[in-house]
């Protein structure tokens, strides 16, 4: 398997483990855990599993000064992305929340060309405009109610802390460190934060003894949208870059499409299937992006102009 493809899995393995966000963090939040105990506990818990993989593929730990700073600004971006989006639940439905998070490949976008003066194709703009309009599509609004303006300004934070963080990954001295390493330093950092912010409440939430199974809830917190979840990104950055891994990102909310039609018995209406394949196909392009280029000037060189006669 070649470095990009490698990059574009890994990528769609993100997104689509981060879309579980959701599964776990509802019981949770039905049980009466507060979004700063159960960001502690999912953090609290990766920590350790990511010590051991870390262990495993014989890594270490060392890292230098300067990325040490990198590391903890770095974890308290990601921290401030998965607080305010957790939030944003209690201000309105998970879905609308998961659907309007998808800004920030656009964020991306912006600082990558205003930043860093990448140039974008125009592909990579339709694609972008595809996902957003199926995005768009899937977007459900109870009652036609306005939206909570409260609800709306923390998903806004939480996609441009998400989309710094996806750009310093690639355009720091990060780009260098072992992925799970970067993994493990950014969650530690990220935990402080929470840790801090329970202390100053001055109490912490945890599982009620007769809901003892919620803690299987807060480890597949822990494992799917946050090791897997973290590390695939941080690692699809460094194969093909951030705005493609932001793009990839669309797959999260059919994630939480896919989710609530199977398990929560959610009905999925013509709307919601065209709204699926428009992702699906915008993502497609982005991932055959090059090859299909090539292909179609290939099937061009077939047909040759034909000169008029004057």
């Amino acid at each position: 398997m070649g470095l990009k493809a490698k990059g574009y899995l890994l990528g769609a393995a993100a997104a689509a483990t981060y879309g579980l966000n959701p599964l776990f963090a509802l019981p949770l939040y039905e049980d009466g855990m507060t979004a700063d105990s159960v960001l502690f506990f999912r953090y609290l818990i990766a920590l350790p599993v990511l010590a051991v993989m870390i262990k495993l593929r014989g890594r270490n730990f060392a890292v230098s000064r300067v990325q040490v700073g990198a590391l903890a600004i770095l974890g308290i971006l990601v921290a401030l992305s998965s607080l305010t989006l957790f939030l944003s639940y209690n201000y309105m439905d998970v879905g609308i929340a998961s659907t309007m998070l998808f800004v920030y490949p656009i964020m991306v976008a912006v600082i990558m060309v205003s930043a860093f003066h990448e140039r974008i194709g125009k592909m990579t703009i339709a694609c972008i405009a595809v996902a957003l309009a199926g995005i768009g599509l899937l977007y459900k609004s109870p009652g036609g109610e306005t939206l909570s303006f409260t609800g709306t300004m923390l998903v806004m934070a939480s996609a441009l802390s998400y989309a710094v963080y996806i750009v310093a990954v690639n355009k720091t001295s990060l780009a260098k460190v072992a992925t799970l390493t970067v993994t493990f330093y950014m969650l530690l950092f990220g935990v402080c934060l929470f840790a801090v912010r329970l202390a100053c409440a001055g109490e912490i939430q945890i599982p009620t003894v007769s809901n003892w199974y919620l803690w299987g809830a807060l480890l597949g917190l822990a494992i799917f949208p946050t090791v897997v979840s973290f590390a695939c990104t941080t690692s699809a950055i460094q194969y093909i870059g951030s705005t493609n891994t932001a793009i990839l990102g669309a797959l999260e909310p059919v994630t939480a499409v896919i989710i609530g039609v199977c398990i929560f018995g959610e009905s999925l209406s013509g709307r919601d299937i065209i709204g699926l394949l428009m992702i699906i196909s915008a993502v497609t392009v982005v991932i055959a992006g090059p090859r299909m280029g090539m292909r179609l000037n290939s099937i061009r060189r077939l047909f040759p102009r034909i000169n008029k006669q004057k």
